[in-house]
């Protein structure tokens, strides 16, 4: 009789999908990366121009990318709710292993395996100065946490919504103390390269802080005037068309910027994504293995492995630029990032459904 009334529950329930945008970003991000590099192939004075375009001289930090960065990281930052934060001493264990798994795992296996793979697997086919790079991005993109797409893999997964939030509202503010020191002495240790500690600290400010700072206040004041139910159901669907074409835009100029080194280097980003590949599912299986151990339910489990694997590509990229320039490695391999996030993280949704029965009972939400 139980198994009859959950068929007829999962028939009456809608299938949860992504949207247009979310379920094809690897294609969309792979026609970005070809329109940026015939741009640069076919104009490439008004692409220099464009890269020139600097807050200031040596800054690094290009003033149209800038300015797209923000136009996607604010709309994601009014999602916080630091209310929820009271909530945050529920059911403590799935927390507690989000963030050993974010924030001493994550950063520190990806600057292993960067240093493994582009110091010795791959360093027939790559330069030292590369290597430096490639390591620098890949680092970068570890160590900042997923803000926004984890609420579509929690929501896939039939994630708790109100725990996920918390989830992410704590890395946020950890984010803004520990993400420069953590990518400073990573990058140091384990490439030839110095990171300018005031250009990375400027980047915290630029793209944690000051975006944090308009989502809080705009939050604020919409629900203020006009309520929290609209806000969420309507107000915040309107940003995603600009959030779209802002990501897509600045992926074009990132690829335009890079025309030249893309061209020749192709095969790099198939070298990219191994590391990549293998620190995901390997901090996803981490996270939800030791979750399952604890008896974390699953509507929190599913969220915590997903938030582990996933990465804030914005905020990597964005760093990226402003500490080596829009035309480095280092922000090459944050983009690959970006190349690899969906169907990665479509399959960690896939089996964390499949083995919804491993946790306890009334686990689901």
């Amino acid at each position: 009789m139980d198994n009859v009334i959950a068929q007829a529950h999962e028939a009456q329930s809608p299938a949860k999908r992504l949207n247009l945008f979310e379920r094809y970003l690897t294609l969309w991000v792979a026609l970005c990366m070809i329109a940026g590099v015939l741009l640069g192939r076919a104009a490439p004075d008004m692409v220099r121009e464009l890269q020139g375009l600097e807050f200031g001289e040596g800054s690094h930090v290009n003033f149209p990318i800038a300015v797209l960065i923000w136009l996607m990281i604010t709309p994601m930052m009014m999602k916080v709710d630091f209310t929820s934060l009271r909530n945050a001493g529920r059911r403590p264990r799935g927390l507690l292993v989000t963030l050993f798994v974010n924030w001493v795992v994550k950063p520190f296996s990806m600057a292993l395996l960067a240093w493994l793979f582009f110091r010795v697997v791959f360093s027939a086919w790559i330069s030292p100065a590369e290597a430096d790079q490639y390591i620098a991005g890949l680092i970068i993109l570890a160590a900042a946490p997923c803000t926004a797409m984890v609420f579509v893999w929690s929501y896939l997964t039939d994630g708790d919504p109100g725990y996920t939030l918390v989830q992410v509202t704590v890395n946020d503010l950890i984010m803004l103390v520990l993400f420069a020191p953590i990518v400073g002495f990573l990058v140091a240790g384990a490439s030839a390269l110095t990171v300018p500690f005031a250009v990375l600290l400027y980047s915290v400010v630029a793209f944690i802080v000051v975006p944090l700072l308009l989502g809080v206040v705009l939050r604020h004041w919409f629900i203020a005037q006009h309520g929290r139910t609209w806000f969420e159901t309507s107000l915040m669907s309107r940003f995603v068309p600009a959030t779209i074409l802002a990501l897509l835009a600045t992926l074009v100029l990132i690829f335009a910027f890079q025309a030249h080194n893309i061209t020749g280097k192709t095969w790099h980003v198939a070298l990219l994504a191994v590391p990549i590949l293998i620190q995901v599912y390997f901090n996803a299986s981490l996270a939800y293995g030791w979750m399952k151990w604890w008896k974390v339910p699953h509507s929190v489990a599913a969220p915590g492995a997903l938030i582990g694997a996933s990465n804030f590509f914005e905020l990597a990229v964005a760093t990226a630029i402003a500490l080596f320039g829009p035309d480095s490695g280092a922000a090459l391999a944050t983009v690959v990032g970006v190349l690899v996030e969906v169907p990665v993280m479509l399959s960690v949704c896939a089996v964390c459904n499949r083995t919804r029965g491993w946790f306890p009972e009334g686990s689901q939400v």
